[in-house]
């Protein structure tokens, strides 16, 4: 009798977001197949802090020597003086070999054809694939990787991947939009601030109240609760909890949003995912879920979790946030490891007042590197004792184990 085995998917690739030269830098060290950063301008996230071409050049030379990739967004709706000013942006890219970039315009889509045909083109998720055909079409455009819409099922995408031509890849982790794969006119009708040209105000996070034409003076509550309401505000998307189903739909790439989101929130969640999917790769039929994963995802600045729309519409209650609710974050990030200078001395750039005496985490590139310890002597970089220090000083601690630079302190509350 034949056994016939069943084909486990190719190891899909960890994207996770760069922001700055430093983010990109962590999320690597922290476990990252590849990084997506933000082009001047060109991008939907007009708020993080955009990529200089010198920096690009420097980081993809950096990242190509770990044997990792770079991702360059360009993603933006764009109008015609978007058009005239991208064309001497690009002709500078293309002398730069990143790996690809991503775009959701087709009048950028032509623009980086005809300027720099040798790089790899990935459909933005604000192109809103939904169907295979569409899959089909971008293919035979030139399009490399189609990130899917974010109102997908499982199945669907599943469905999708298996006859698809084209690499796919979807967000499983970070913001959700209650917008169509984050097409909203609300913040431009009521900021002037463009979500689609990368200047959301985030107006559905807001809180809203009622008012009645002839009560002008007097709001209620859209639902009774003393908070007010989140009525539009969505749960951020976690799907640690669902490896193996991932892993099967067969999906190119997974990618963590979060490209606004800082150093700390990089590090965190690039490690979990990263350690959830070598553990089922590295023996799928014996591969135990570990709690401690979501609990480490718990102490990142976030919104309840959900899943999106991954196991279908499941309702009000399962996209929106709770009134009252607003981010969680429970978790103070201090510093991280700037240079080790001796077994039990750490040089530390500090991200948030640090003061001595206080009982810190120092959490490591892996789980098993974590520890507890207070911090008992605190210098500056003169080897002068401190009481306390402040964001952007460098200062020197005592550590009770062996660290590693990229390494991060933090405390609770």
């Amino acid at each position: 009798m034949i056994h016939i085995q069943n084909t486990l998917p190719k190891k899909p690739e960890l994207l996770a977001p760069g922001g700055d030269i430093e983010k990109l830098k962590t999320a690597v060290e922290y476990g990252a197949d590849a990084v997506y950063v933000g082009g001047e301008g060109f991008n939907l996230r007009m708020g993080a802090p955009d990529i200089t071409l010198e920096e690009i050049n420097e980081a993809t030379t950096w990242i190509h020597n770990r044997g990792k990739k770079i991702y360059i967004t360009l993603n933006i709706f764009a109008r015609n003086y978007h058009i005239r000013s991208i064309r001497p942006y690009l002709e500078k890219l293309a002398e730069i070999p990143v790996d690809a970039v991503i775009i959701s315009d087709p009048g950028i889509f032509f623009m980086v054809r005809e300027i720099a045909p040798h790089i790899p083109i990935h459909l933005s998720t604000q192109a809103n694939t939904t169907n295979g055909k569409s899959v089909e079409f971008w293919y035979q455009q030139g399009i490399q990787r189609i990130i899917l819409a974010r109102e997908l099922t499982l199945g669907e995408i599943q469905e999708i991947t298996e006859n698809s031509r084209a690499e796919t890849e979807v967000f499983i982790h970070g913001a959700m939009c209650m917008s169509y794969s984050g097409r909203c006119l609300l913040s431009s009708f009521m900021t002037n601030r463009h979500a689609n040209l990368g200047d959301c105000s985030h107006a559905c996070r807001w809180q809203y109240t009622l008012k009645e034409e002839k009560r002008p003076n007097e709001t209620y509550p859209i639902v009774e609760d003393e908070s007010g309401t989140f009525i539009l505000s969505s749960r951020d998307l976690c799907m640690i909890q669902h490896i193996p189903e991932l892993v099967r739909a067969g999906i190119t790439a997974w990618k963590i949003e979060g490209r606004m989101k800082s150093q700390y929130y990089a590090a965190v969640v690039t490690r979990i995912y990263r350690e959830a999917l070598d553990r089922y790769f590295a023996d799928p039929d014996n591969y135990i879920y570990d709690e401690r994963w979501l609990s480490e995802l718990e102490k990142v600045s976030h919104r309840e979790y959900g899943t999106g729309f991954f196991f279908g519409n499941q309702g009000y209650n399962s996209q929106t946030t709770h009134p009252g609710n607003s981010y969680i974050k429970e978790y103070d990030y201090l510093g991280t490891v700037h240079n080790v200078l001796s077994e039990d001395t750490a040089e530390v750039l500090v991200k948030n007042r640090i003061s001595g005496n206080t009982s810190v985490e120092i959490m490591g590139k892996r789980l098993n590197e974590d520890f507890s310890q207070v911090l008992m002597d605190i210098r500056n970089e003169q080897n002068e004792p401190i009481e306390t220090a402040n964001a952007g000083q460098k200062v020197l601690v005592k550590v009770s184990r062996p660290v590693r630079k990229y390494f991060m302190l933090r405390k609770y509350g």
